[in-house]
């Protein structure tokens, strides 16, 4: 995976894009009224060409109006949760590359260009924008920790990832947008995205953006705990179901050990009278030991139907050129 370094401040060099580029903005958003207008003309600003299109999850203020009065073209996704919101624009909106981004004006928009630039002159399939706070209220303590503690579990589970795995800045090709199952329905989504790339051994890479405070009247929708252990509940299932091998096996672990332990006594005095006094002892290790054995084919079995999983998104992926190549 590469990794790259942007500029810090907002005079970031214009690149020159390709022609006939189609590029969407898509910009999940809820309650925004006070920053969505910004973010919708920045965007506009930093990529002229682009179609930007706004959906909204069931706002209760003027974030619809204020969209629409800046120009963007505006859904509605009414079932709530952002992982909703991203599934329906990745089903709904045709584009070459998609710039996903949060409607709260914290993300660089000068940034988008270089980005574009670099998934389509390098092939790759998402380039995320790993945030770097430009004043102390940008990106709270409790966010940056628990982002660490999650990115260290996704690098342990799935092998090398991004430094900022939450980051709502990426940009996609159309192939990794049209093979995304999106199954999450939250915040979650962004781990779900980070996995699908790496499961399907995608190129990608991480670049380095400004990342600055909401404007005054936008508050966060993000719940530290709450949805932070959303987000490792996410990684757990996604351990079970993309591999399914390592994670039975390490509940047969378990179950051998415990088997093990509980049969230790009841062995010895075995060994020394030749009884078996604890007869419910005995019969709870060998069941421990049966629920290992299961556990253990279960995890050869689902192995497989991963595998054939893993192969079918492949060949979705594959149905779709690589950016740059079908112009």
């Amino acid at each position: 995976m590469l990794t790259r370094t942007a500029a810090k401040s907002k005079s970031v060099p214009r690149v020159r894009l390709p022609q006939g580029l189609k590029i969407a903005v898509i910009v999940p958003c809820y309650n925004e009224e006070a920053a969505i207008g910004t973010v919708v003309e920045q965007f506009r600003a930093a990529l002229p060409g682009a179609h930007i299109y706004v959906y909204d999850n069931n706002s209760t203020d003027g974030t619809i109006a204020a969209a629409k009065k800046a120009g963007a073209i505006v859904g509605i996704e009414t079932r709530q949760g952002k992982g909703h919101v991203v599934r329906r624009m990745f089903s709904d909106i045709d584009a070459d590359v998609y710039v996903m981004i949060d409607g709260d004006a914290t993300y660089d928009a000068p940034s988008a260009p270089k980005m574009i630039d670099m998934l389509v002159a390098e092939k790759l399939d998402m380039v995320v924008g790993a945030r770097v706070d430009q004043e102390k209220a940008a990106y709270r303590p409790g966010h940056r920790f628990g982002n660490w503690i999650l990115t260290g579990f996704v690098k342990r589970i799935f092998g090398k990832s991004f430094n900022d795995i939450l980051s709502g800045y990426r940009i996609f090709s159309r192939r990794f947008v049209k093979s995304f199952p999106a199954l999450s329905t939250g915040f979650e989504i962004e781990t779900e995205l980070t996995v699908h790339s790496l499961e399907l051994g995608m190129p990608v890479a991480e670049i380095e953006t400004p990342y600055y405070a909401r404007p005054e009247g936008s508050a966060s929708k993000l719940n530290t705990y709450r949805d932070g252990i959303r987000i490792l509940w996410t990684i757990g299932k996604l351990f079970r179901t993309e591999r399914p091998m390592q994670f039975f096996s390490l509940i047969s672990f378990l179950f051998a050990t415990l088997s093990i332990w509980v049969m230790i006594p009841v062995f010895q005095t075995f060994l020394k009278t030749g009884l078996v006094p604890r007869l419910p002892t005995a019969i709870l290790a060998t069941a421990l030991m049966l629920l290992s054995f299961l556990s253990l084919m279960s995890g050869l079995i689902l192995d497989t139907v991963s595998r054939g999983r893993r192969e079918f998104k492949r060949l979705t992926y594959l149905s779709y050129p690589a950016p740059g190549n079908d112009r």
